[in-house]
This record gives structure tokens, C-alpha cells and sequence, in this order.
């Protein structure tokens, strides 16, 4: 059923009639919350209660009320962990009334700790009290307690979150079971674009976890929030100098014990600001990261499809395998930095940027078996099998690539008393490169029998491995050589301007704001593929034996032999390197349909208007968003081997009406409930006019879809919220989103040019939804006897459902999964911790979920099965300045797998040990 928008249609109108009312002719009153060592607390909640006046503290601490009459008024401040203070103030007819309070408790009743998990938890569940929407907040020092080295694997930790991997290592993210394109990312409110060509989900690896200050998570929208987040959108936080005043430097760093190959990883950071001046309005910050992993992964792939038997049936076989030997560097290096000045307390001015980058090389020795080049023997089921003349091939690849993300935002912020002003104008740059990417292949003439017996099926047993053929080296030849690679960049220029002000709206006291918004986004992407079989390059190519290394290549329980000796091969690269790549003849001419370019230009502009009714708060307003976009992409004329370029445009206006309820039943149970609508614009490959067709049989066509419309969602959220004291939170959250014009990938089979060909292009489902709910435990248990006392947990639990209905019946089904759904993740920790010492065991679980899906035959949809993983970490403070920490990372070695519709049927089976982690901290 479609969510009723006419409530919302009818909050629109009221958030625009709101921006008539006038302010009253009062004064400002401004303030200064901190704890006892002058750390700025955000997110108290100040009030003054015989006026009815709410409002909390920011970042750095400060509040403002626009609005007060002169006089003595009493202001009260709450924190969760610390006690309240109240305060009397004498309102004086001047241009600004200024308090500061400083929140502090004996040590006996002292419940934060400073620098501890426990003030890190006290910070996020402060501002996740007083914010106006259902948020999330997690704060560095809840970060820095995790064995969480990216932004990916930091937010698997926060309700609603899964997170898709990599080599075992955090990549994109899955809100609310929503697929990961249906998250927005931005760093300091900059929205990042996607590395990779191909989704516009941002590869969240790219970005370590230990630059930022804070991770805001927004799960319902308001009319001030850029629109395409139907899941939530993410906000990265980066360090201000005004955090904390004065000289500060923080420094880390350690070095790990990898379970695979024996390896090491190393990490470092540090971060320096100071704020100068006669009355510290100037400050500046300097942040750096750096990170590299050396792992070693065991991968063992399967391919399975439908064959048919001798004896006329149809099994499931498998029909190709890959074993693949990895040894894998990654590094990460990030850099952070900020300048503001703060001439007084009402106008801030800032510069901001940041750049991170991340370079995955990998080198891969590959044993290829393919099966389905022989001939199926009789007897075969659905586990076991023999081929005959199956075909054997030794590959080695190296291929590096570099994902680059930079934003640069100027702005400011100004308090006129009775409104206040404020605007940014930023540059993003997210870019993909490929510095190598190279193969080569040798393949033998031996054509063995080869049987396979799945039964174990996580590692089947393979005949080869015994008879040996493989390792016959002087049997394989050179079959290829292929350079190639993909250029992707992505800009966005973007602007904001945002105004707000007291008034008042219906006989009581409102907040108006509204603003005007842009986003200029310019991309492109080329691939290039060379691929060189020629007798010539074989002449040149040293025989398998003589580049083969004395590294023994192993995976898992199989042996394949020897490693190819990466230096020799490069070498020989290099030698060939311009033959290949200078001569156009090689270059493969369907790489260029690939290519595309593109232009996104958004424009948005909102009204919103805030009710205070005692202790309800109603946010309704409307936004507003026109999209122009055009593509160019290419068509290849085989015959000619030119191409020509097609273009396409099209713009579209929508609108988002949002209506946004808070109440407060007491000071610690909160309840919140929004409806909201979202937009999810289509990923750039799937609606520019493009044809790429594959370069070998069967025959493949990737087809983009200019027709193709934006996916619209409809949001119900509700909840409640129970603020435990001294610090803990009971939650229970419900959502709802009703999904319009949902964007899927259809395979058909078809014709192309006089060829059978199966077509592969994105279409929308008219109907689907996504549904939930999210539990969450927070507590520490101060109220038990002794060292008990120490001791807290944190736990959530998030289940959702989804489904999309395409309107037609394919391959017996009309309803599907949504990829990325799971029908349940889960956190559970528990924390022990004193002054100087602090320990959390944590444990993470995720259901199964859908990775690509195959609209003709729901059995060779392919899932990754759900997986947990176990850590620990340890820190203790050996002075007030030196720390020691431990990190244990995926104690239960649990492996990442895939299967085609059914778990029997193993696609890939991957392990990658667990890590020891040991470091230091120091802080002055």
C-alpha cells in the first residue's frame, strides 16, 4: 500500500506559511557547556523552562537562544554521565548575553572518563538525544575502541548497518537492508562521489576510520538534507581546532601479526591544531594516516551452471575453477586539515579539506580448470562429476589500483541575533585508476580426465591434485598477454546557503529556515583493453619453466606447484609492454563502448518551519530538487571498427514533503515518528546510451537504459527511546519505505546482429518495499558491587524484510530479494573499564544476502552467507600522556563465502587468518 502524502503536502504548506511570522523584538543569550578539564560537550540539552525555550549545545560546545526577554532567567543544562547544573542569568537589553557552565562531579560519582569508552558513549548518546531526527552518532573514541581500520567496518557497529567485504576487509555498506546505492556519504557535509565506475555506492574502504571525530548517521531525512539517501544518509566529521582550544597533539601507532603468511601490517596517525591570538579566534589542524596491509588470502571459486547429462537430464556442474593465490599490499594515506577563524562568538569562518587515498596491489598466481572445454561423463549428480579433456591454464596477474577522494569546503557562520546566516561552497574529486593491470597466461596441451566430488563443499576434492598434470611445466605455452585498465573521474562543485530564524506560527514560539542548494557534478570514464596473442610476442615470452620462482604455491590443502617470479615477469612486462599497447590493431575494440561521460547538475531549495509545543517539536517543510543530466557514450561499428558517439539528456523536477514529529514524555523516554520521501538517482553506466558487447563467445550485451527513471521511496519511521542513568539507552525503532520505479538488472535472451545473445540492462520495478525494526541496549552497571561496576555492554539487533514486484513473470517468479538485504544483523559487546584501564570483547553477525541476481533461474541468484566475526581490544594508560593498546581482530577465522542459490553450491570459499594488533598512544 502507498503511504498517504497528503499529510505531508499539508506540513509543506504550513513550513511555507511559517517563514511570514515575525521574530520577536528580544535578546541573545549564548553559552559555553564543558566538562571540568574544559573538553566542550555536544549535544546537552539546555533550557529554559519557565519560557519553554529547548535547545543543545554543537561541536564545540556552544548554544544559542535567539529570543529572550530581559530579566533574571534560570538556564539549565543536562548531560547524560554528568550532573545537571542550573544557572541564573541577567538578561541585559545588549547585543549579546553570554554564561559558560562546566559540568563536574567528585571522583566517587564520576561516571565519564575522559578519553574513555565511556566518554565516547556519553557524547554520541547526548546528541543522539537531542537531535531532531533519528540519528546515530559514534564519536572517535567509540571508533578508536574497535579494531575498525575503515569507515566500512566502523559503521558495522551501529543499528541497521551490514557491510559488504573485500578480502575480508570492509567496502560498502547496507543500511537498513537497503542496497548500498541508497546511502548518501559526505565529509563535512560534502557529498563524496563513487570511485567506481560502475555503482554510484561509495567504496567506504577508501577512507580510514581514524581522521574522523565523529560519524553522524541520519536515518530520517529533514527538508535541510540533500534528498538521495532512501536508506540514511552518512555524514564524516572531521577534527575542528575549537574541539578542545590550545596546543593539542594526538599521535598513535603499532605494527600487527598477520595468521596468514606470517605477515605484518603497520599503522600510524597523528593530529596537531592550536588555536592562537590574543583571544584564541584563530586556530588551525593538521591530521595524517597512514596504514599498509601485507596478507596473504586462500580463494578457491567455483563456477556452476545447468549442463545436461549423457544420459539426458539436466544437473547442476560445475564447469570452471579457479584457484587463486593472493599476496596482497594495501595501503592506506589520508590527510586532514582545517582553518577558521572566529572573530567573535557569533561568526565563524572556515577552510576545510581533506584527501584520502587507497591502492590495493595484488598479485594473483591462478590455476584455471575449465571444465566445460571437455566433455561430461556419464554417472555425474549434482556433487560429483568427471570430464574428459578438461583444459588446464597458469596465470599470473598484477594489478594495482588507486581509489583518490578529495574535498575542499569554504564557509561561514554568522548570528545577526535575530537570524542567523550560513553557507559553504565545496569541490569534490573521487577518481579510480589502474597504474597496472596486467596478465599472463600460459596453457598446457595436456587435456586430462578430471573428477570432482563436492561433498565437502567448502573444499571439494579434485583429482588433479593427485595425478599432477599441472605441474607438468613444460607442457603449458604462452596463450596471452592483456594490458588493461580503467580511468574514472568524478567532480562536483556544490553550494549552499541556508537562513533561519525565531518567529512565531498558530499563537506559539517557531523556527523558520530555508535555503537554496546546488550540485555541478562532471564525470567520465575510459577503459582501455589490449590483448596480444601473436606468434611474434610468443617468441619473445620465456617458457613457463624459466620465470617459475622456488616459492612453494599453496591454497588451502592444494598444491599448485611453484609461484611465477613476479620480477621476472615484470621485467618481461616491460619488454613488451609498448609492442602491445602502441599497436591500435590490439587494442580491443569493444573496451571503447565502455567509455562514457557525463553531466549531473542538481538543484535544490527548501522552507521548514520547527513548532515548539511544550514538550512536542513538529518539523514539516518542503524541498525541492530539479535534476538535468546528459550522458555521451559510444556505439562500435564492427566492420569499420570506428565509433561514434550517441548522446542523451533528460531533466526532471521532484518533491519531498517531510513531516517530522519529536516528544518528549519525560526527560529520559523520547519519541520520535517521520514521514519522508527520498530519492535514489540511477547508477551512470544504467542510463547512458551505450551497447557493450562482449569480445568472446556466448555472446553478452550490456545495454544502458536511457528510459530509465529514478527510484522514489516513501518513508514511515517511528520510535522510542529510553535514556538510561547515569548513561544507557533502550531503544526500539520501526521503518517503512514504499518503493517506487526500484532499479534492477535483467538478463534476456535474445538476438544482436544475426547472433544469439544474452542482454544485460537495468530496468524499474514499478513496486517494493523495505521494512524493519531495530533494537538497541546500552547500559553500564555503576549500580553493582565493586570491580562489577565497571562493566557495560552495548548491543542492537536490526531484522528487515524487502521485496521488489517487476509488474511480469520471468523464469517463474514476478517478486525478488533486494541485493543487499539480510534478514539480520546483530552486535553485541561488552566493555570493562577503570581509569587508566579499559577492555571490549565484541562480536558482529549478519545474515545472508543477495549479491547479483539472476531473473531467469532464482537458483543461480548468488548470495554471500551471513558471517560473524569476534574481537577484542585492550588499552592502558601507563601515564596521563603514554598509552598501550591490543587489538585481535576475527578470532573466529570466520571465511567469506558465496553460493549460487543454495549453499551446497559453493561459488567462492575465502580465508584470511586473524590479526594481533599492539600499539601506542600519546596524547599532550
Amino acid at each position: 500500500m502507498k503511504l498517504n502524502l497528503v499529510l505531508l503536502g499539508s506540513a509543506s504548506v504550513m513550513a511555507l506559511a511559517g517563514l511570514s511570522g515575525a521574530a520577536s523584538a528580544q535578546h541573545a543569550v549564548s553559552g559555553l557547556v564543558t566538562d571540568a578539564n574544559g573538553a566542550p560537550l555536544p549535544g546537552a540539552q539546555v533550557r529554559v523552562r519557565e519560557l519553554g525555550l529547548t535547545t543543545s549545545t554543537n561541536r564545540q560546545g556552544q548554544f544559542t537562544f535567539l529570543s529572550v526577554p530581559s530579566g533574571e532567567t534560570r538556564i539549565e543544562v543536562n548531560y547524560l554521565g554528568l550532573p545537571t547544573a542550573e544557572l541564573a542569568l541577567d538578561v541585559q537589553p545588549v547585543e549579546r548575553n553570554f554564561i559558560t557552565f562546566t559540568l563536574a562531579a567528585d571522583a566517587a560519582d564520576r561516571i565519564v572518563i575522559t578519553g574513555s569508552i565511556l566518554d565516547g558513549q556519553a557524547r554520541a548518546l547526548n546528541q543522539q538525544r537531542t537531535n531532531r531526527a533519528t540519528t546515530n552518532i559514534v564519536s572517535a573514541d567509540a571508533i578508536g575502541r574497535f579494531p575498525d581500520e575503515n569507515i566500512a567496518e566502523a559503521l558495522q557497529r551501529v543499528p541497521g548497518f551490514g557491510i559488504e567485504r573485500d578480502q575480508g576487509e570492509g567496502r560498502y555498506v547496507n543500511l537498513r537492508g537497503a542496497p548500498a546505492e541508497f546511502t548518501q556519504i559526505s565529509v563535512d557535509g560534502v557529498s563524496i562521489a563513487a570511485v567506481d565506475p560502475g555503482t554510484r555506492a561509495v567504496d567506504l574502504d577508501t577512507i580510514p576510520s581514524d581522521v574522523v571525530n565523529a560519524i553522524e548517521v541520519s536515518k530520517t531525512l529533514l527538508p535541510n538534507q540533500d534528498a538521495d539517501s532512501i536508506a540514511g544518509a552518512v555524514n564524516l566529521v572531521t577534527r575542528s581546532p575549537f574541539d578542545r582550544r590550545g596546543f593539542r597533539l594526538n599521535a598513535q601507532g603499532g605494527i600487527s601479526y598477520n595468521e596468514y603468511g606470517g605477515t605484518n601490517d603497520r599503522r600510524a596517525s597523528f593530529v596537531v591544531s592550536n588555536t592562537f591570538g590574543e583571544n584564541e579566534t584563530m586556530g588551525a589542524l593538521f591530521s595524517a594516516s597512514y596504514s599498509q596491509t601485507d596478507r596473504r588470502v586462500d580463494n578457491f571459486e567455483s563456477i556452476w551452471d545447468l549442463v545436461t547429462r549423457p544420459e539426458g537430464d539436466e544437473i547442476f556442474a560445475v564447469v570452471e575453477t579457479e584457484i587463486k593465490d593472493y599476496d596482497t599490499r594495501r595501503e592506506r594515506m589520508a590527510f586532514t586539515g582545517a582553518l577558521e577563524f572566529r572573530p567573535d562568538d557569533q561568526t565563524t569562518f572556515f577552510l576545510r579539506g581533506t584527501a584520502s587515498r587507497f591502492e590495493d596491489d595484488e598479485l594473483r598466481n591462478l590455476l584455471y580448470i575449465e571444465y566445460e572445454a571437455g566433455s561430461l561423463q556419464p554417472g555425474a549428480t549434482n556433487t560429483t562429476a568427471t570430464w574428459a579433456n578438461a583444459r588446464l591454464e597458469k596465470e599470473l596477474r598484477r594489478r594495482i589500483v588507486r581509489n583518490d577522494v578529495f574535498t575542499l569546503a569554504a564557509g561561514g557562520e554568522h548570528d545577526f541575533g535575530t537570524v542567523e546566516l550560513d553557507y559553504s561552497l565545496s569541490f569534490n574529486r573521487s577518481e579510480q585508476t589502474y597504474p597496472q593491470r596486467n596478465q599472463l597466461n600460459y596453457r598446457s596441451t595436456i587435456r586430462p580426465t578430471i573428477s570432482y566430488d563436492y561433498t565437502n563443499r567448502d573444499l571439494p576434492f579434485v583429482s588433479l591434485f593427485e595425478t599432477g598434470e599441472h605441474l607438468n611445466l613444460a607442457a603449458f605455452g604462452f596463450r596471452e598477454n592483456t594490458f588493461r585498465g580503467t580511468d574514472t573521474v568524478m567532480d562536483e562543485w556544490s553550494g549552499r546557503v541556508n537562513l533561519s530564524g525565531d518567529g512565531a506560527l498558530f499563537g506559539t514560539r517557531a523556527r523558520h529556515q530555508a535555503g537554496l542548494s546546488f550540485r555541478l557534478r562532471d564525470g567520465s570514464s575510459d577503459e582501455f583493453r589490449f590483448r596480444d596473442r601473436r606468434g611474434s610476442t610468443a617468441a619473445l615470452t620465456p617458457a613457463l619453466a624459466d620465470i617459475i620462482s622456488n616459492r612453494p604455491s599453496q591454497n588451502f590443502d592444494y598444491n599448485l606447484g611453484f609461484k611465477i617470479d613476479d620480477q621476472l615477469a615484470q621485467a618481461y612486462w616491460r619488454s613488451v609492454a609498448n609492442i602491445s599497447t602502441e599497436d591500435a590493431v590490439l587494442r580491443v575494440p569493444q573496451s571503447v563502448e565502455a567509455d562514457y561521460s557525463v553531466e549531473e547538475n542538481i538543484y535544490g531549495a527548501y522552507a521548514m518551519t520547527e513548532l515548539d509545543y511544550g514538550a512536542t517539536t513538529v518539523i514539516a517543510g518542503l524541498r525541492v530538487e530539479h535534476t538535468d543530466f546528459s550522458s555521451t557514450a559510444f556505439r562500435l561499428n564492427t566492420t569499420t571498427e570506428t565509433a561514434t558517439p550517441v548522446s542523451n539528456s533528460r531533466d526532471y523536477t521532484n518533491w519531498f514533503p517531510n513531516l517530522t514529529v519529536r516528544h518528549e514524555f519525560s526527560d529520559n523516554l523520547i519519541g520520535r515518528a517521520a514521514l519522508t520521501r527520498a530519492i535514489a538517482r540511477p547508477n551512470y553506466p544504467d542510463v547512458v546510451a551505450r551497447i557493450s558487447v562482449g569480445d568472446t563467445p556466448p555472446l553478452t550485451v550490456n545495454r544502458g537504459n536511457p528510459e530509465l527513471r529514478p527510484t522514489l521511496s516513501n518513508n514511515f519511521d517511528a520510535g522510542l527511546e529510553y535514556y538510561l542513568r547515569p548513561l544507557g539507552l533502550l531503544a526500539v525503532n520501526v521503518f517503512y519505505k514504499d518503493l517506487e520505479n526500484y532499479e534492477f538488472t535483467l538478463r534476456t535472451p535474445g538476438e544482436f546482429e544475426g547472433e544469439q545473445a544474452t542482454f544485460i540492462q537495468a530496468e524499474n520495478a514499478p513496486d517494493g518495499f523495505i521494512r524493519g525494526l531495530e533494537l538497541t541496549w546500552q547500559q553500564t552497571f555503576d549500580f553493582l558491587p565493586g570491580m562489577l561496576g565497571n562493566i557495560g555492554v552495548f548491543g542492537n539487533y536490526t531484522w528487515t524484510d524487502s521485496e521488489m514486484n517487476i509488474g511480469r513473470t520471468i523464469g517463474g517468479r514476478s517478486v525478488f530479494p533486494l541485493p543487499g538485504h539480510s534478514d539480520y544483523a546483530y552486535n553485541l559487546a561488552v566493555f570493562y573499564e577503570t581509569d587508566r584501564f579499559n577492555a571490549r570483547l565484541s562480536y558482529n553477525n549478519r545474515g545472508d544476502y543477495l549479491n547479483a541476481l539472476d531473473a531467469e533461474d532464482g537458483r543461480k541468484d548468488l548470495y554471500w552467507e551471513g558471517r560473524e566475526q569476534l574481537d577484542f581490544t585492550a588499552s592502558f594508560d601507563v601515564t596521563d600522556r603514554l598509552g598501550v593498546f591490543f587489538e585481535a581482530k576475527n578470532l573466529t577465522d570466520t571465511p567469506g563465502v558465496r553460493y549460487f542459490g543454495d549453499r551446497s553450491r559453493v561459488y567462492e570459499y575465502e580465508k584470511f587468518g586473524y590479526t594481533m594488533f599492539f600499539g601506542l598512544r600519546f596524547n599532550y
